[in-house]
């Protein structure tokens, strides 16, 4: 290979995200005869990769294939995987390895199960879409935004669809509810928009289109995210809906999770609409609720649980009006949930070893009667 081709190599890599990180956790592996690539989209068992050279179809090795009961552990939209490209175009591109990741916005799997399931990956920036008709809801916005401060990414609010802001609508003050948004979430940008006429997206694209950036779109059925891609793109690319009616409930439109590069430089990874969003744990939530955590601080008790102990400055901060109640209630609601999936993760943990263990030991046992030990 030439200099010049090394450095397309190098070029097109580092514009599809493959930061020195990445490449320091390349070297530590054995990739000999393997190339990166980044996942783009998976389709059941299927996957397809950007790579320097373009785009691939690709399946998993065997091994990875035996680690299907841990989705956490198989590629997700947005890794970095190690790929064996054979040179017949016939024989299929496998994907022998994924890279560790640098940061990741999971939530725990819907309904009672309690894996963690892995929505992006190597996010550098989550912007997190509510539509301003009924979709809006604060106490949303405040789940997502501690699920993207735990993934170790960069949470941005968009408030979409400002032209329905209007006297008598359900939510006419664009501005007040971003303020209501900035109270709730320290520390986070919120921008309002209107992808269906252009408001405020020269602003939003600057944010997402640098070359190496990656951004994903997150939010329930409706809110836009789609709308705000084909902005982004400049073109009508992804199927949109409008949202139903009798219940301003949102249309699935986005049915797998996508990474797609901006003309612009960047990629953004298009998810479909989440109706459900487990907590998994309470990571994140020390930052979107500061404000308490900050109270907390002055509470005669180093584990007060704010719930009527004795010198609880939080409490004493929501009777003197400085927090309020909503805000102390909401954050009481994401603990107690964050702990009660922790509680069923470990306890699945714990079953998962005992029936190991128990399987060693029947082994073992089969092992001595062969033996004649028993």
């Amino acid at each position: 290979m030439t200099q010049d081709h090394e450095n397309f190599g190098q070029n097109a890599l580092a514009d599809l995200g493959f930061t020195p990180f990445f490449r320091e956790k390349w070297n530590e592996q054995e990739t000999q005869g393997l190339t990166p690539a980044r996942v783009s989209a998976g389709h059941r068992g299927m996957y397809e990769l950007f790579w320097a050279g373009g785009e691939r179809e690709a399946r998993l090795c065997g091994r990875l294939r035996g680690l299907a009961t841990d989705p956490a552990a198989l590629p997700a939209v947005g890794d970095w995987v190690a790929a064996r490209m054979p040179e017949d175009d016939r024989a299929p591109t496998l994907i022998e390895a994924v890279l560790p990741r640098r940061s990741s916005f999971t939530r725990a799997a819907a309904g009672r199960a309690t894996a963690t399931q892995v929505i992006a990956a190597n996010v550098d920036v989550v912007l997190v879409v509510c539509g301003l008709d009924g979709d809006y809801n604060v106490r949303r916005v405040e789940r997502l935004v501690a699920r993207v401060w735990a993934g170790g990414a960069q949470p941005v609010v968009v408030l979409n669809k400002a032209d329905l802001c209007v006297p008598g609508a359900v939510n006419e003050d664009a501005a007040a509810l971003a303020d209501e948004v900035l109270l709730a979430c320290p520390g986070v940008e919120v921008w309002v928009t209107c992808a269906l006429t252009g408001e405020g997206m020269d602003a939003l694209a600057a944010v997402v289109s640098r070359p190496g950036r990656t951004s994903a779109l997150v939010g329930s059925s409706g809110a836009g995210k789609s709308t705000i891609l084909n902005g982004l793109l400049g073109e009508a690319r992804f199927a949109t809906a409008p949202v139903r009616e009798h219940d301003q409930r949102g249309r699935h439109t986005t049915t797998h999770r996508q990474l797609v590069r901006l003309p612009g430089g960047g990629l953004v990874l298009d998810t479909p609409g989440m109706r459900e969003l487990g907590l998994a744990d309470e990571e994140g939530l020390d930052r979107v609720f500061a404000d308490l955590e900050a109270l907390a601080a002055g509470c005669r008790f180093v584990d007060c649980a704010h719930e009527g102990e004795p010198g609880c400055a939080v409490r004493a901060a929501v009777e003197a009006g400085d927090l309020s109640a909503d805000r102390l209630d909401a954050w009481h609601k994401l603990v107690r949930e964050a702990r009660a999936n922790a509680l069923r993760a470990d306890a699945r943990l714990y079953r998962q070893s005992q029936r190991r263990w128990g399987a060693l030991t029947s082994e073992g046992r089969l092992i001595r009667r062969l033996k004649g030990d028993d």
